[in-house]
């Protein structure tokens, strides 16, 4: 017989197939004077492993909500689930309620087919507050072609419905607790006898009072073969409802009901199995073991979701904008603000983030520099640029405890009075006004002397004072104000130059070029290269360093070329061709040149010149 027994076991954990979940993890979490309480009803007329006698469900059943005139609903969620792949529509109160999420998981037994149970849920907030305490019936839930089409539901005693209401509530009275709300959707069975959960984002000030609730489906309290719940290795029970040895057992412990058959709404208290500093905690279910004729029994549990409510002290961030500059023309913003941290029990940390929208668009962000204690505040200017894509007119909201993503990164007892707004308005300068070119002669090396104020009031007659400069990102800046305008040498041809004239509340702005232009050379008739230090060289004026490529040559009166030239040659009557004479100055008398600009604008010119000593 023992041997018969180990066989019957090595089979059913070598045929054992793994299970399809949504892993549970933190849906909502609620700071402050907090608690929440259930309902709920199953739809199973009996428990399925007691009575064979049905497969289907019933088409409704109902709870009370008794809830005190102290507490104000602050959430309410729907969850419904059953066997088969969902049924997303359903009403409550005939209201019509559409789930938000559906989760699934799948269970398969040895030799057998794959079944598949669902779990729905949906936030019915608004329902819950304008109906308060009545009784609440659900009803339209239809599985009956998962149940019909699959008869391994009904066949194997997993055919169950039942639905459940979490209502989260605010109450002056409580202490400041730490609600969070986990959800998903984890089986275990048979082939998965043990399921281990880890819970974080949990903020353990006081263990006083704590508590934890489950939402669990399909559990039978005629399966309780190995079966356990507990918290940080700490087995839970809540006797006579709930035994350490059958958690899952149809009850409901918000109303000491044991024929919420194939569901289980509970709450354990659990002050003594967690730690003050803990910030996660570790649920372990398991189920299994041998009858007592040496048959492996398992019950079927599937978790949907879990609460915890701890007594919790923590800061309370508010942000006020005091004041704010902006300057004409510019697209930057100081902003002068206060962080506080009032009615909270907690200090608030360093580093907090903060972060400053306009119109909804992440534009600047700051943190806290120092720790700031209860009723503590701390100051601070920032100032930040605001991208073109912004209107000159605009909501500003800055929102402590925002990372830049609409993310909190410090929890707090009210996570919605974060944030503060502004509506500005950016001083913008007039669009910069155009003013016709002004035109130079080429002094050389593309340069000419300007006298900006004559050629500006040539255009605009101003009563004010003016500022030039050569870049608008100058201008704008008020930075780097051409000095001697009255005689400016221009720095590249052409050049915009900008303008600035005061006119409160801002400024106007103009521009206009500067350009420089090649004028015809002056060819003198003669020069005495005596070295004198007077008229020593063929002084081409508006010709060296401004026609830069020219070429120059000197030709005798026979026609022979006895000189040529360029911008670094020039002539000092020496010849410098030929085989005669270079070196040598040419004789009293008149040559002839030829001068090629070398310039599109100018054709070449020939003329003479008269050298005399």
């Amino acid at each position: 017989m023992r041997n018969c027994r180990s066989i019957i076991l090595l089979v059913l954990l070598l045929c054992a197939l793994p299970s399809n979940a949504q892993d549970i993890e933190l849906f909502q979490q609620f700071n402050g004077r907090f608690d929440y309480t259930a309902i709920g009803n199953t739809l199973n007329p009996f428990e399925n492993n007691l009575d064979f006698s049905f497969c289907f469900p019933l088409e409704s059943s109902s709870a009370d909500l008794n809830l005190s005139s102290d507490a104000t609903i602050i959430a309410a969620y729907l969850y419904w689930a059953g066997s088969g792949f969902g049924d997303q529509e359903v009403a409550l109160n005939g209201m019509t309620i559409t789930a938000e999420d559906t989760y699934t998981v799948d269970y398969t037994e040895p030799f057998s087919e794959t079944l598949t149970y669902f779990s729905c849920y949906a936030d019915i907030t608004d329902l819950i507050i304008s109906n308060g305490n009545i009784t609440y019936t659900f009803s339209d839930l239809d599985i009956t072609n998962d149940l019909t089409t699959t008869p391994g539901y009904c066949n194997n005693r997993t055919n169950f419905a039942g639905w459940s209401i979490y209502i989260i509530y605010e109450d002056d009275t409580l202490p400041l607790n730490q609600l969070n709300l986990y959800q998903g959707l984890e089986i275990i069975n048979r082939n998965n006898q043990e399921k281990i959960i880890s819970i974080d984002n949990l903020n353990v000030i006081d263990n006083v009072g704590a508590k934890i609730g489950f939402l669990a489906w399909e559990g039978d309290n005629n399966l309780n073969f190995g079966e356990s719940l507990s918290i940080n290795n700490n087995i839970l029970s809540n006797p006579p409802l709930n035994l350490a040895d059958n958690a899952f057992n149809g009850t409901n412990s918000f109303t000491n009901s044991n024929t919420y058959y194939n569901c289980d709404l509970d709450v354990y208290d659990i002050q003594d199995n967690i730690n003050i500093g803990d910030t996660s905690a570790e649920i372990r279910l398991t189920t299994g073991a041998l009858d007592e004729f040496g048959v492996f029994r398992a019950d079927l549990i599937i978790l949907n979701n879990i609460v915890t409510v701890l007594n919790s002290q923590l800061p309370d961030a508010r942000i006020v904008m005091d004041d704010y500059d902006v300057n004409c023309g510019d697209r930057s913003i100081t902003i002068d603000f206060t962080i506080s941290n009032t009615n909270s029990t907690d200090a608030l940390p360093a580093n907090t983030p903060i972060a400053f929208y306009a119109d909804g668009s992440l534009v600047g962000q700051s943190s806290t520099i120092n720790v700031i204690p209860i009723d503590g505040i701390e100051t601070q200017t920032v100032t930040f640029s605001l991208p073109e894509t912004i209107s000159d007119i605009f909501l500003l909201i800055a929102v402590v405890d925002d990372d830049g993503t609409g993310m909190s990164t410090v929890i707090e007892i009210n996570e919605t009075n974060n944030s503060n707004e502004q509506l500005i308005e950016l001083l913008v300068v007039p669009p910069i006004q155009e003013l016709p070119e002004q035109i130079a002669c080429n002094e050389g090396f593309n340069s000419a002397t300007f006298n900006l104020i004559e050629l500006f009031n040539q255009s605009i007659s101003v009563s004010t004072n003016s500022s030039f400069f050569e870049s608008i990102s100058d201008l704008e800046s008020n930075t780097n104000e051409i000095t001697d305008p009255e005689f400016y040498n221009n720095t590249s041809n052409p050049i915009t130059i900008y303008v600035r004239v005061d006119n409160p509340p801002c400024y106007d702005a103009y521009e206009f070029i500067v350009s420089v232009e090649n004028c015809p050379p002056y060819v003198p008739e003669g020069f005495s290269p005596n070295d004198d230090g007077t008229n020593d060289w063929f002084n081409i004026q508006g010709l060296y360093d401004v026609f830069e490529n020219h070429e120059l040559k000197i030709y005798n009166r026979y026609g022979t070329l006895i000189f040529e030239g360029d911008n670094d040659t020039k002539w000092y009557g020496r010849i410098n061709r030929g085989i005669n004479n270079k070196g040598n100055l040419v004789p009293v008398g008149t040559y002839f040149y030829v001068l090629n600009p070398n310039d599109s604008n100018y054709d070449s010119q020939i003329g003479w010149v008269y050298v005399n000593y």
